[in-house]
């Protein structure tokens, strides 16, 4: 059963730092593409970062370009979001993705809700 863990997030001020984590389990984590997408209130799911196997990077969504970084290490298992220079618009709830998209179809986590608020 695929199973992923995300923690890390939390309250904020503008300009502040987080960094997420993905636990991942049930699957060979290696193989597969992984992504972080998130939902702010109202909205839907945004892609936001995406990362292959190997660690060669997919991409950032331009409005987090040069302030978040994904990475991931194989032999824990783990995804991770490091985000620098929050900003409010950047609150959501960010969930770990087994895909190199935002598709419906991927599995996902039940999400870790961060809120970027003075």
């Amino acid at each position: 059963e695929v199973q992923l863990v995300e923690s890390g997030g939390g309250l904020v001020h503008p300009g502040g730092s987080l960094r997420l984590s993905c636990a991942a389990s049930g699957f060979i984590f290696s193989i597969h593409p992984m992504s972080w997408v998130r939902q702010a209130p109202g909205k839907g799911l945004e892609w936001v970062s995406g990362i292959l196997g190997d660690g060669g990077i997919i991409g950032y969504v331009d409005s987090v370009k040069g302030r978040f970084t994904i990475s991931r290490d194989n032999a824990k298992n783990t995804l991770y979001l490091q985000m620098n220079s929050l900003k409010p618009e950047d609150t959501a709830v960010y969930y770990c993705v087994r895909g190199p998209s935002a598709q419906a179809s991927f599995p996902r986590g039940q999400g870790t809700q961060v809120t970027v608020s003075s």
